[in-house]
């Protein structure tokens, strides 16, 4: 596989990572007001919790996000412009990406993982409970 495909496949992980964070949020939201049983699955709920704290953690510590150095470095090996490539990975990256300064987006990152955390209180996962034999 090229570089520059690879590049595009690793943008749209990305995407579907992001997309996984702010769609099952408001899933969860969504769920705790219309009472859906699901959004408590306890391995949905850890996934999502673990995915956001990851985010949180690199955001604080003041590292790139892996996807995005791999995907810069594979499309310049491809001799593309960064943030550029094909018409689907070009749509995503307006999508995801938008200029400010670092300070912004961990400000938001930790705003939304906090916003994570209040829903493990406020609709907290079910765990089955184990019979003792």
């Amino acid at each position: 596989m090229s570089p520059a495909a690879l590049a595009n496949v690793i943008v749209l992980i990305h995407f579907a990572y992001v997309a996984f964070l702010l769609l099952g949020l408001a899933a969860i939201l969504l769920g705790i007001v219309f009472r859906w049983p699901w959004v408590r699955n306890k391995w949905f709920r850890v996934i999502h919790l673990t995915m956001i704290a990851i985010v949180v953690a690199e955001a604080m510590a003041g590292v790139k996000c892996p996807l995005t150095v791999w995907e810069h470095q594979l499309r310049m090996r491809a001799g593309q412009q960064t943030l550029e490539g094909d018409f689907i990975a070009s749509w995503v990256h307006r999508v995801m990406f938008f200029r400010a300064d670092p300070w912004v987006f961990t400000a938001v990152y930790v705003t939304f993982g906090l916003a994570v955390l209040a829903t493990w209180i406020i609709a907290p996962p079910r765990w089955r409970k184990v019979d003792a034999a």
